[in-house]
């Protein structure tokens, strides 16, 4: 405790570190006021006051919405559509030469990029807002008028505008990544009324009482232990290591490192995964008077049902393997470490170090992704140890390794701050591993 003071204490002293997180916390608590104020014209009344629906899909969104979705708030689409921009701007770079030399470019690129992302996340939540009012408000509202559509499209595309602000702000001047504190955010401001529901359901009749409840928040314990060691992975592996995995026994000399990491893809593979998965139910469920088309539609609907998590579990897998191989590249790194004078000790520099590098990742890679698609299903295990609904998306998947991942981060930044100022860190062991990417080159130990 005089340790956890003595920090707090520290961390306090830098001006400029203070500042920091003063204005993130600032910003943030205009967010979470932002997300209790209803579109204009609605009655908040006629919503969910307990913030829970049937809908599987409609709790994860109010999830990474801090409950904002339900309420019919004008963040009710929160940072979704910009995440979505990303994403396919992301793979714009992939494909098309142009955004490819953007990529090249610099600081200069990274703007043309970042001005690309925000039109079309404009775009995106347009659309977004469109769905939302007809599917989520009209129904318990009543038919409204051309104006009403009209000012509550302006007002959703307004609000994610002004979230993706905030976000941006924190960035440059507060402390961690802000889009990702945004989504941290709206997911911890679920978490008391999940833990809330589910200790009411506990304490029920045949809800097994206070002994399970206790049993359930070690286990979740448990898995948060399990999912910071799958976020942080490990930064660099052993040569010696590297060398036995592909079958090279060989080695001699000084302990070396290759900077590669069990889980190299991070999150990203879950969100392709559950993205690619609500297609095909969105496009059968216009379908119908077709015996198996419903059957589909009914098997995988089920977000906690066998076949969903089997097919959700692969494709994450598959994702894994994808997204590793589009941000790892084993020519460049090769290519870094000759220009950087570092080799692998027995592999000849250049192509044969390239082809080695590929090798360790496509190996050590499929562990990785079993342990993501572990994580990711965990909530349907939950499901059936008789865990709520709501409570059960914080035993794994995205929700849980976003919160992981974001806590790290900004960890480790407040740490950097403090040890540059020559104080201790937040942890005497050792400095905390974030998801950053270490040097592109073998490093003695």
């Amino acid at each position: 405790m005089k340790n956890l003071v003595n920090t707090i204490t520290n961390i306090w002293k830098i001006e400029e570190l203070r500042s920091r997180i003063l204005y993130t916390l600032g910003f943030l608590l205009i967010y979470r006021f932002g997300s209790y104020v209803v579109i204009p014209g609605v009655d908040p009344n006629v919503f969910n006051t307990d913030h829970k629906s049937d809908n599987d899909l409609i709790n994860l969104i109010n999830i990474f919405a801090g409950g904002a979705f339900s309420r019919a708030s004008i963040f009710a689409l929160g940072i979704m559509p910009y995440i979505s921009a990303s994403i396919i701007v992301q793979l714009l770079g992939m494909a098309l030469p142009y955004f490819q030399r953007l990529q090249r470019e610099g600081e200069s690129g990274r703007k043309k990029i970042n001005q690309y992302t925000r039109i079309l996340t404009v775009v995106i939540t347009a659309f977004q807002s469109i769905g939302y009012i007809a599917s989520q408000i009209i129904p318990k509202t009543g038919p409204q008028g051309a104006f009403f559509w009209a000012q509550s499209v302006l007002v959703l595309v307004t609000g994610t505008i002004f979230v993706m602000w905030i976000g941006e702000k924190i960035t440059d001047k507060g402390i961690g990544n802000g889009i990702s504190l945004v989504i941290m955010v709206g997911i911890i401001a679920r978490l008391p009324f999940a833990f809330a529901s589910e200790f009411s359901h506990r304490l029920a009749a045949e809800g097994g009482g206070l002994i399970m409840f206790l049993v359930e928040i070690v286990f979740l314990m448990l898995v948060i232990v399990f999912s910071i060691l799958l976020v942080q992975g490990t930064r660099r592996i052993p040569v010696q290591f590297a060398k036995r995995i592909v079958g090279n026994k060989q080695y001699g000399g000084q302990r070396q490192y290759i900077p590669l990491k069990v889980n190299a893809a991070g999150v990203m593979p879950i969100i392709f995964a559950q993205a690619i998965m609500l297609i095909p139910i969105t496009i059968a469920g216009y379908a119908a008077g077709n015996a198996g088309t419903s059957a589909f539609v009914s098997t995988f609907s089920d977000h906690y049902g066998f076949w969903y998590n089997l097919v959700f579990a692969l494709m994450i897998i598959a994702f894994t393997y994808f997204y590793t191989a589009i941000t790892v590249n084993p020519n460049q790194m090769a290519e870094d470490m000759k220009r950087n004078e570092g080799f692998i000790p027995g592999v000849k520099p250049g192509k044969k170090t390239a082809e080695f590098i590929d090798n360790v990742m496509s190996r050590i890679t499929f562990p990785g992704s079993l342990f993501l698609a572990l994580v990711a299903i965990l909530p349907a295990f939950a499901i059936k140890l008789n865990i709520t609904n709501e409570f059960a998306h914080f035993f794994g998947g995205t929700s849980l390794l976003i919160l992981v991942g974001v806590v790290l981060d900004t960890l480790q930044q407040i740490e950097s701050y403090l040890l540059m100022r020559h104080y201790d860190g937040l942890m005497k062991t050792g400095r905390i591993k974030g998801r950053g990417t270490p040097t592109m080159a073998a490093s003695s130990y």
